[in-house]
Parts: C-alpha cells; structure tokens; sequence
C-alpha cells in the first residue's frame, strides 16, 4: 500500500450538491435558498441569540443576584488536616511559599486557617488570614501566627 493508491471506503463519500448551476440541474434558480429576504443574499448571518422572533432565553430567564467585586476568596484549611499535612509534607512551617511547593495552593491564592478539628504539633504560620477559634488552638499547642498580606 502506497499514499497514492490510498482513497476513502466504498460509500464513505458522498458528492457535494452543485447549487446555482442552472435550470435543467434542478437546483438552479434561487439554489434552495427560497426566494427573496436576507436568507437568500450572499453573506447572510444571523444575529447571536436570536430565535426567530421568540423571546429570546436572556430576555425570558430573570437575572438573579449579583458577584461583589470586592469579594476576597481563600484557599481554606482546617485545623483537623493540618496535622495530617504537615506529616504528610514533612511541613514544619506552615507559609503560603511552603504550601504552593508542595503543590496544595497555587501561586496567587490567599490561605486562611479555620479552626474545626484539633492540632496536635507545633506549628508556625504564617498565612493570609486566621479565625479566632484557629489562632487560640495554634497558640494554646505552642506554635505561632503571622499574618502576611
């Protein structure tokens, strides 16, 4: 087998329907276009969402809420996992730096320390942002915390 004897299965293609080639073709005239409208003229598009019409889905669906712009989002961690974490990792402090090289934040994430669960070790922090309960649990197992903005 060579590429110049390669060529599709029996069947596979089909030839295009020659449109606007005359009269005795059957598809000449206005080329199953229909006649007149701006369907019919070369270089028609529709309009993006338009549905003939109908109401369009963005007019019928009512808005809903809104996003606040001054909204900051946290990467949050709980203080239940961060004994686990630090085993896992071999983390002895806890930094935004330590986190985003051990693949668990990415590089412009905000990290904040919740405080369900218990922590045993003494860890240091130094994160974004800290809840009460968090920071007496951090401080009352002997470690540290520093916010860093």
């Amino acid at each position: 087998m060579k590429l110049h004897n390669l060529k599709p299965a029996e069947g596979a293609t089909h030839s295009q329907k020659r449109l606007g080639r005359g009269e005795a073709s059957g598809k000449g005239g206005t080329s199953t276009k229909g006649n007149k409208g701006g369907q019919s003229r070369a270089g028609y598009a529709s309009k993006r969402a338009h549905e003939g019409g109908q109401m369009p889905i963005q007019r019928r669906v009512p808005k809903r809420g809104f996003k606040n712009i001054n909204r900051v989002e946290y990467k949050v961690f709980n203080l239940g996992q961060i004994d686990q974490l630090a085993e896992k990792y071999n983390i002895t402090e806890f930094s935004l730096e330590t986190l985003y090289i051990n693949g668990l934040i990415g590089h412009t994430d905000n990290v904040k320390i919740l405080g369900t669960g218990e922590l045993k070790s003494k860890i240091t922090f130094k994160v974004n942002a800290v809840s009460d309960k968090a920071k007496a649990a951090i401080e009352a197992a002997g470690g540290t915390v520093e916010i860093v903005k």
